[in-house]
């Protein structure tokens, strides 16, 4: 098959879906995203610290070049970040434990309460607002969740 007629049928498949709909879809899932953000909102994070501080929870010690390659931003927009993290006590540096000359950073015991404190929250939220959902509905958007899964890990 040559790349024009594969390219035609994602042209087809795309304007199968009505852009409407989509766009609908784009704003429920922004309005969710932003009602998980505000329940856990109490430590007043940014959107930055907030993903910085997830990814040393999920991945463990990391550096600053490191963070900001996984977080897609300048390395000094990530120093920037992990300064003020610093400063609030969230994460602390700490000798890279195979090169002398890198430095880790590492979420500090009140860094690890923030992120668990705030995970909680999003989560009891979460757990209570679909406690109002059917069966049927509840099942729907668990498949749902596992379909973006799909579309963001075959993004590439």
């Amino acid at each position: 098959m040559s790349r024009r007629s594969s390219n035609v049928g994602v042209a087809q498949r795309v304007n199968a879906v009505p852009d409407g709909r989509i766009a609908d879809f784009v704003h429920a899932v922004g309005a969710l995203v932003r009602r998980v953000r505000a329940v856990s909102a109490a430590h007043e994070l940014s959107w930055s610290e907030s993903a910085v501080m997830g990814r040393l929870l999920r991945d463990g010690p990391a550096t600053t070049a490191e963070l900001a390659r996984a977080e897609a931003v300048r390395p000094q927009s990530m120093g920037a970040t992990i300064a003020a993290l610093e400063e609030r006590g969230m994460v602390a540096r700490k000798p890279h434990p195979s090169d002398g000359r890198q430095v880790n950073i590492v979420l500090t015991a009140k860094g690890t309460a923030v992120c668990k404190s705030s995970k909680d929250a999003k989560l009891i939220w979460l757990a209570q607002v679909m406690a109002r959902l059917d069966d049927n509905d509840r099942e729907t958007l668990f498949a749902a969740g596992e379909i973006i899964q799909r579309l963001v890990e075959n993004d590439g």
